[in-house]
């Protein structure tokens, strides 16, 4: 075991107790007061695993990923319009605005937008297909569709206006034209952590959850009445709304666990500088080496974790193949996690699946309550919930119990509240990589706080928090989310 796997073993989860002995002990947890309420109901959460952790090329969820999701949306659409109306079908025409448009450049969504057109799903693109649609900037390519033949460049893809009353920050209009005239017109939303909505969007039917809640007061609820533990109440929801398995959801998580090892074995071996203008030197695998060389083993420690997350986040930078953490901004947090626990802590292969089940839990709740966009929300809602996210993968892979589990991620979600997203030129580069590492960090820092806490004498609870966050992000300056206007994106020039 080297050095840094010595320290990592050595922090303390003897206080913490599973869900299900802290049932069987007979105690009764508190329960969180009743917040005042932020926003209307939005009735049981019913997302699903495969929705909320997406593959595909970085370097963001809402500017890249999402996006690509919605021109392959459209090309699905237009692909079933009658014969008779695409033989008039002449051009196609993508249109960004907001947040889109102000940062998009930075972010390849001109390049996503392009590849969703010509039939490029995210999750099997190859990333060198994005690298040559950059390459070739004035390069023709061929659209088929039916009896229409068309001609799509990146010049197709407009970035139009930045300010306006527009439905969503990141918010999309793509028109299928026959000279002047619409044949075809869609306004979409890239809504955060690559969800897409669309102007009329309604949520899909899915299967009712077999424990509902919106609030970890109801989950912790389900789980002290059921006697059940986190993982087994998230499996058995999983199964219920999507239909799936018990094996199917396994091995989704075990792809996606794949991924994340992947991100950062490679972002560790690879140096260089990363693509755009900035020219950022990549700082991963020196950060990692010179670590295990210091003579203190918690530096080593720390570094250790840190250097992952660089890693995972410099190949988010370089656009390659990721996993929404819960964003491609926040995409070097949890693989930092996953790899200090399966490699460091030598966590099993089911706990290490039970554990994404808990990430997951905190995942959902600030997505239904809040937002994963940074665009609505600024940096606190990305490597905000993702540090609250793998605070409560630790938890659970360290047989933590639900108190525990909600208390790391309310810490370390808490110490990212009002924090803005103001990337330099506009590139997912500074401060988010920097940003990843130490997301992991605090992630760690805060389930260590948590288990050696008395752990009903914590102050705020994570259904504050999260409300919190949905506060501060309405009230946040529009020029703090995602549009390279104020801060160290007016400050550092690239």
């Amino acid at each position: 075991m080297s050095s840094a796997a010595a320290i990592l073993t050595g922090f303390s989860s003897t206080r913490s107790a599973s869900a299900q002995d802290e049932i069987a002990s007979g105690e009764t947890l508190p329960l969180s007061q009743d917040l005042q309420v932020v926003q209307q109901s939005k009735g049981p959460i019913v997302t699903q695993i495969d929705e909320f952790f997406k593959m595909g090329p970085g370097p963001s969820s809402s500017h890249t990923m999402g996006p690509m999701r919605i021109t392959y949306d459209f090309y699905q659409r237009i692909s079933k319009l009658p014969a008779d109306q695409l033989r008039r079908a002449t051009n196609l025409k993508v249109h960004l605005y907001g947040s889109l448009s102000a940062t998009g450049k930075g972010h390849g969504t001109d390049r996503a937008a392009l590849a969703g057109l010509l039939g490029k799903a995210p999750a099997t693109c190859p990333p060198e297909f994005l690298d040559g649609l950059a390459q070739k900037p004035g390069e023709v390519y061929p659209l088929k569709l039916g009896p229409a033949s068309l001609n799509l460049t990146l010049k197709d893809v407009i970035f139009d206006a930045t300010k306006g009353d527009f439905p969503h920050p990141n918010t999309m209009r793509i028109v299928l034209l026959a000279g002047d005239d619409k044949l075809y017109e869609q306004e979409y939303y890239s809504v955060g952590g690559g969800f897409i909505e669309w102007k009329g969007y309604k949520p899909p039917d899915k299967g009712k959850p077999k424990y509902p809640y919106s609030t970890m007061k109801e989950l912790r609820f389900h789980l002290l009445h059921n006697r059940i533990s986190l993982p087994q109440l998230m499996l058995a929801n999983e199964m219920a709304i999507s239909g799936k398995t018990e094996k199917q959801v396994w091995e989704f998580i075990d792809q996606v666990t794949t991924v994340m090892m992947g991100m950062v074995d490679t972002g560790l071996k690879s140096e260089g500088v990363l693509p755009g203008p900035i020219k950022l030197q990549s700082k991963a695998a020196i950060v990692y080496k010179r670590a295990q060389n210091s003579s203190f083993q918690t530096d080593r420690a720390i570094a250790s974790v840190a250097a992952a997350a660089l890693a995972a986040s410099e190949e988010n930078a370089r656009g390659h193949i990721i996993v929404t953490a819960p964003t491609g901004g926040s995409a070097g947090v949890m693989p930092a996690i996953v790899k200090g626990l399966k490699d460091f802590r030598k966590v099993n292969e089911q706990s290490l699946r039970e554990s994404f089940l808990a990430a997951a839990a905190v995942g959902y709740l600030c997505k239904h309550n809040a937002t994963l966009s940074a665009a609505e929300g600024g940096c606190q809602a990305e490597i905000g919930v993702g540090s609250a996210m793998a605070a409560a993968m630790v938890g659970q892979a360290q047989g933590a119990g639900i108190q525990v589990i909600s208390n790391a991620a309310e810490s370390a979600l808490e110490h990212h509240l009002g924090m803005t997203c103001d990337p330099v030129g506009g590139f997912v580069q500074v401060p988010c990589i920097e940003r990843c590492a130490f997301g992991s960090v605090k992630a760690w820092t805060a389930y260590c706080i948590a288990s050696n806490d008395v752990e009903v004498k914590r102050k705020v609870d994570l259904d504050t928090c999260i409300a919190a966050m949905a506060m501060t992000a309405k009230d946040m300056n529009p020029k703090y989310k995602e549009t390279s206007e104020a801060g160290l994106a007016a400050l550092v020039l690239c």
